[in-house]
């Protein structure tokens, strides 16, 4: 009994010996790129990634001259939040926006080339510095960001501000930008390594195992449809799409595409934070304008101008990080990419409906989709519900007529409409068709 209990003892032992604790696993992603707000989500949906892997340190492999201020911020408070330590491996550059996202982590490792700082915050047009109220944001992200990891706050203030003097480190007029050997110095790097396996054994972190974050095939295509051509051929679709729906009522499928074309446009930038909820609805507001214009209101006029510009406004604004109207961060090559993309898109529409619009409209495609034919009287049908009006006969018209509208026959008052003409009311018209219950008419020439 007891070689029986010995036994299970022992091989409980064995077990327990073989069921070795997994090794540490590390989660590498990558920051190669500027600080904008597709590298902001990239970031979030990384992070998410590393904490449903379980990952016990995640790296950043970081490359990059800075960016936007605000995407940023919002980058340096999702590494604070974390709650599993985030190191930093800055293999060439963290350079303004990168160096306060490096400052966010828990520890800084440069390679023997390396440099960080020049966190300036610049205007987004021309390059020069911007207005100091942003280069007072930036010195107290900096400084707190600093405090939080316990490093030198006056430090990562002159690495924004040419004003402040750091006796034995910094001048006043110049910013600070250290070398790696700088930052060794000044307890802003860690230590000078080769590799991110060389930061690995320095920890003497072994049977380790690494993932590589891949961002997944939706967020791929998500990224795909942010590119300005694609974005430009988008707005042609809905545009085209809206055309051709009231073309043929009814058919479904051009109204479907537009839609989809519309989602497509809009869902990726509001993920990425650029497509504001008042972006969207100047958008729509434009849209339904335009659409007012064309077929209820006669001419050319307030409505359709007030449409077009809103409509164009509002799919450039979509496309940029602007807080608003304020456009001081945003570069003049990303207005100028959005600007021919929305143009680009609403001009290709209108050579496409004045070009091709009649020809698509008379394709076996289009007319197995559409009701094309006339169900005339001749052949059956009827939907004549006023009282036989000869042709030519005079009316005067009641109320307006825009086109839709009231006319008069012999005291009588008919539902009527012109043939897009603007009518006013007590003119003297002729009636040139019957359609169901309502009269067809034209100024009496």
């Amino acid at each position: 009994m007891k070689r029986l209990v010995l036994l299970a003892v022992l091989l409980i032992a064995s077990c327990t010996l073989k069921a070795e604790k997994p090794g540490t696993k590390v989660f590498i992603m990558e920051i190669r790129d500027e600080i904008n707000a597709p590298m902001k989500r990239y970031v979030k949906v990384a992070l998410e990634a590393a904490e449903k892997s379980q990952a016990d340190i995640v790296i950043i492999d970081m490359d990059t001259f800075g960016g936007v201020l605000t995407d940023a911020k919002e980058i340096t408070e999702m590494i604070l939040a974390f709650k599993k330590p985030v190191w930093v491996y800055i293999n060439s550059d963290a350079a303004s926006a990168g160096a306060l996202i490096s400052i966010a982590c828990d520890r800084i490792y440069m390679a023997p080339s390396a440099t960080i700082g020049a966190a300036t915050v610049v205007n987004g047009s021309d390059g020069t510095a911007a207005p100091d109220k942003y280069q007072s944001y930036m010195r107290s992200i900096m400084r707190s960001t600093a405090e939080e990891n316990h490093r030198d706050p006056q430090i990562a203030e002159g690495m924004v501000d040419e004003n402040i003097e750091i006796p034995g480190i910094k001048e006043a007029g110049k910013i600070i930008t250290f070398t790696t050997s700088e930052a060794l110095k000044y307890g802003f790097c860690d230590a000078r390594v080769n590799s991110i396996d060389e930061i690995l054994e320095l920890n003497k972190i072994t049977g380790y195992t690494t993932e590589r974050f891949q961002l997944s095939t939706t967020e791929k295509i998500i990224a795909f449809f942010m590119n300005p051509v694609i974005s430009g051929l988008l707005i042609l679709l809905i545009i085209g799409g809206i055309y051709f729906e009231f073309q043929a009522p009814g058919i479904g499928l051009p109204l479907f595409v537009a839609i989809t074309a519309l989602v497509l446009y809009l869902v990726p930038y509001y993920l990425n934070g650029l497509a504001e909820n008042w972006e969207i609805l100047i958008l729509i507001t434009g849209i339904l304008l335009i659409i007012a214009e064309v077929f209820i209101i006669p001419g050319f006029g307030v409505a359709g101008i007030s449409g077009i510009s809103l409509t164009l406004m509002a799919l450039i604004l979509i496309m940029l990080n602007n807080d608003y109207f304020n456009f001081d961060l945003v570069g003049t090559g990303d207005v100028l990419t959005a600007s021919l993309a929305a143009l680009g898109g609403i001009l290709g529409a209108v050579l496409l409906l004045v070009f091709a619009g009649r020809k698509i409209t008379h394709t076996n495609a289009f007319r197995r989709m559409a009701l094309l034919d006339t169900q005339s009287k001749e052949h059956g049908f009827t939907a004549n519900f006023v009282p036989e009006i000869e042709i030519g006969t005079t009316a005067i018209t009641q109320t307006v007529l825009r086109p839709g509208g009231k006319v008069i026959i012999e005291g009588k008052v008919y539902d009527a409409f012109s043939r897009g003409e603007y009518i006013e009311p007590n003119e003297s018209v002729e009636v040139i068709g019957v359609e169901a219950s309502t009269l067809k008419v034209r100024r009496r020439i």
